[in-house]
């Protein structure tokens, strides 16, 4: 008997074959064009959220910066450490909204980062989720959210979210905007499916 998916990672055990086709086919540094002067330039703590196929993880590593890379989806996250093996990456299974085991842990971090993730969480999973993101930042880090509009895959779970919504729960915990940018999908077929994706970044304690 299989355990039932963590909510908002519907569909994606079942398609992770397709998806590491299409996520490792687009370089981290094209995908994340809009947010790259955000990125450390010294080596710095790196949480990945929903890390997914691990590109990013490994692209941060690559940049010598120390990464937590969480995946809930067993599906995604074994063949990704498998397919980027590192020692500067580890791996956790643990998932919004609580992310009981980070906490848990107590450890700051300079980047979280949230890839095509927030969208997965309901309104009331959001509220909940965001004041757990915060507490993992550390005074003057950054969290950078990249957020999908567009037509819902078929058996996926996903929910339209307003760029103002996210910034303004972030405020709420101290989050103060960098960065609110809106860009057309990487993928062509999402492309001309109507797929465009909100960049949101945040520093913590900035006024």
């Amino acid at each position: 008997m299989t355990s039932a998916p963590v909510s908002g990672t519907e569909g994606y055990a079942d398609e992770a074959e397709e998806l590491f086709r299409l996520y490792e086919s687009i370089p981290a540094a094209d995908a994340h064009r809009a947010v790259l002067h955000l990125i450390p330039a010294i080596t710095s703590r790196v949480l990945d959220i929903g890390s997914g196929t691990g590109r990013d993880a490994a692209w941060f590593a690559d940049l010598g910066h120390r990464v937590v890379a969480v995946e809930p989806t067993r599906a995604m996250r074994i063949p990704a450490m498998a397919l980027h093996p590192s020692r500067r990456i580890e791996w956790l299974d643990d998932s919004l909204p609580d992310l009981a085991l980070l906490r848990a842990r107590g450890e700051p971090f300079d980047l979280v980062m949230l890839t095509a993730v927030w969208m997965h969480l309901d309104e009331a999973q959001r509220r909940q989720a965001m004041p757990n993101v915060a507490a993992l930042v550390r005074p003057g880090g950054t969290v950078i959210m990249k957020v999908r509009h567009g037509p819902v895959p078929v058996e996926r779970r996903m929910f339209e979210i307003a760029p103002e919504e996210t910034i303004e729960l972030a405020r709420t915990q101290d989050l103060h905007p960098v960065l609110n940018v809106r860009t057309e999908s990487s993928q062509e077929a999402n492309r001309l499916a109507g797929v465009s994706w909100t960049n949101l970044a945040f520093v913590k304690g900035r006024q």
